[in-house]
C-alpha cells in the first residue's frame, strides 16, 4: 500500500476516534483546511512538522500516522521508505514501524560473528522481532522467510516461529527489538 494512502487512512481514523472535525483539526494544528483535506485524500507530501502537529492535536504518537498491521512481514531496504522531511532543518525521518496498542518492546544491540548461525526457538505467541542492521551483512528471519540484510535495512517478522541470525561478513552489528503482547 502506498505510504500516502496509509497516512491518509491513519489521519482519518485518528480524527474520527477523537471526534474532531476536519476544520477543527486543521485550525488546532495550524494548517489550512485544504491542506488537511488533501492529506486525508492521499494527496500531498506532509512534512515532519505537519504530521507532528496533527499527532499532537489528536493525542497520538507520531508513528500512529503510519499504520500497518503488526503481524505481517515487513522489509525496508536502506534507501527505501517514505521520507518525511523537515521544513526547518536538513533532517528527515522514515518511520520503520510503530508499536501497536497493548504491546511491549525490548530494545537490544546485538553483534554476531561469522560461524555457526544463532538459532532461536519460537517465542511466545504473538511475538514479533524488528531488526535494523548497523554494519555488516547477515541472513536473518524465520526459516521460510529469511532475508539477506545489509547496513540500513530493516526487517520485521513473526518470532513465534523458529528463526535464526547468521553473519555473512566477519562481524554484524544489529539493533533488535522484541515486541510481545502486554
Amino acid at each position: 500500500m502506498n505510504p500516502s494512502t496509509l497516512i491518509a487512512r491513519a489521519i482519518q481514523r485518528e480524527r474520527n476516534k477523537a471526534g474532531i472535525s476536519l476544520t477543527a483539526l486543521a485550525n488546532q494544528a495550524g494548517l489550512a483546511k485544504s491542506t488537511l483535506s488533501q492529506l486525508e485524500s492521499g494527496q500531498g507530501n506532509p512534512s515532519i512538522e505537519t504530521l507532528w502537529a496533527i499527532a499532537e492535536v489528536l493525542g497520538v504518537p507520531f508513528s500512529h500516522l503510519f499504520e500497518l498491521p503488526s503481524n505481517e512481514v515487513k522489509l525496508v531496504r536502506a534507501g527505501e521508505g517514505e521520507q518525511v522531511p523537515s521544513e526547518d532543518a536538513d533532517f528527515e525521518t522514515i518511520v520503520l514501524d510503530k508499536c501497536p496498542p497493548n504491546r511491549c518492546r525490548d530494545l537490544y544491540r546485538a553483534t554476531i560473528t561469522k560461524g555457526q548461525p544463532r538459532r532461536a526457538e519460537a517465542h511466545p505467541a504473538g511475538t514479533v522481532e524488528h531488526v535494523f542492521v548497523i554494519s555488516g551483512e547477515a541472513s536473518i528471519g524465520p526459516d521460510d522467510a529469511a532475508e539477506t540484510l545489509r547496513p540500513g535495512d530493516y526487517y520485521r517478522y513473526p518470532a513465534d516461529v523458529s528463526h535464526f541470525y547468521e553473519a555473512n561478513t566477519e562481524t554484524v552489528m544489529l539493533v533488535v527489538v522484541m515486541e510481545s503482547p502486554a
